[in-house]
């Protein structure tokens, strides 16, 4: 599906040598920085698109084939500005696997009961754990689709909660019969649960997730805390308002600021609104799937997020995002530099 924009413009047949820019400029005056226009032009300008973008303070965040050319999403202005994010490697994401139990219409990774299994190899995130510490991470993050989907999702956790601490990202749908069995001999110390509840009520919460899951949620954040590990709740907000609703809300209930996440859609995945995110928005979190290295896990099934195929040797896949952003900073910079006549 394609991504909503503001504006539609067309400049067919031409380039930045024979009106685009005009064009472009035009559409960019009659929307506000946040929102989208979308351009429909020839293939071959993408990368000079690109250039521009970055060189004006906008951003590329979507191209994709139209009947009449490509169409290139574009944003303007800047993203909204979040909090400084650690070193580059120190936090791992793992895509445990791609398939889900819920089909939420935001999902950035487009999961879902009918999507590709994609699982992370057992025998790949063991080797994980094992170059982990040498490699620079300080903390894992399992991630899906859904991972306690998995059979042996139990084994994950104590493969890299023996190592550092780890925390999984879930809907808090799924801890019974064998899977709770599995985390009775986890560390309550190294494993922490990230449940999703994006909302006080069920009302909203349901109806991104699925008729009766706010109060799965909670039933398995229950459940997580009576196994005596600490429950992180993350939400995933439209708004401002949203976003008020729920910090009272969770004031209410006494969770602690450290176990709060609260996060904007973004425009990826099944989104056909929200915060569009191009690369270059974002400070890398090195992400690994069943398909090789990621910038980031909002866009794991990206290509423009796509790194590299090589898992290992891990320390030299988190060297290939670092060497990637310092490239990209290197690039931004350089088109502003200074270029003395005298």
């Amino acid at each position: 599906m394609a991504i909503h924009a503001e504006s539609e413009l067309s400049a067919a047949g031409k380039d930045f040598a024979s009106g685009l820019l005009l064009v472009l400029v035009s559409g960019l005056r009659e929307i506000e920085n946040g929102q989208l226009i979308a351009l429909t032009a020839d293939a071959g300008v993408g990368e000079d698109l690109e250039r521009w973008a970055r060189f004006t303070g906008n951003a590329l965040v979507a191209t994709s084939i139209a009947p009449t050319g490509t169409r290139f999403v574009i944003r303007k202005g800047a993203a909204p500005s979040e909090s400084e994010a650690p070193r580059i490697g120190e936090r791992l994401w793992l895509y445990t696997n791609f398939h889900c139990n819920l089909s939420c219409d935001y999902c950035c990774v487009r999961s879902s009961p009918t999507a590709a299994r994609k699982e992370l190899a057992l025998s790949t995130i063991r080797r994980v754990a094992d170059e982990a510490r040498d490699a620079g991470v300080r903390e894992i993050f399992l991630t899906g689709g859904e991972p306690f989907l998995r059979d042996d999702i139990g084994e994950i956790l104590e493969v890299c909660s023996r190592v550092m601490p780890t925390t999984v990202l879930t809907n808090g749908m799924l801890f019974a019969g064998k899977r709770r069995e599995s985390l009775r001999g986890l560390s309550r110390t190294n494993v922490v649960f990230q449940v999703s509840v994006d909302s006080p009520t069920s009302d909203a919460h349901d109806k991104h997730r699925g008729e009766g899951t706010w109060a799965k949620a909670w039933r398995g954040v229950s459940l997580a805390r009576e196994e005596g590990f600490r429950v992180r709740l993350a939400a995933t907000v439209p708004d401002d308002a949203a976003e008020r609703a729920l910090t009272a809300f969770l004031d209410r209930e006494g969770i602690a600021p450290e176990d709060r996440v609260i996060r904007r859609v973004a425009l990826r995945g099944f989104a056909e609104a929200g915060i569009a995110l191009a690369r270059a928005d974002l400070i890398p979190e090195v992400t690994l799937t069943h398909d090789g290295v990621y910038w980031h896990p909002v866009g794991a099934t990206d290509d423009d997020f796509f790194v590299t195929l090589d898992h290992f040797p891990l320390v030299n896949a988190i060297d290939a995002v670092r060497l990637a952003y310092a490239e990209d900073r290197r690039f931004a910079t350089s088109l502003a530099s200074v270029f003395h006549c005298a």
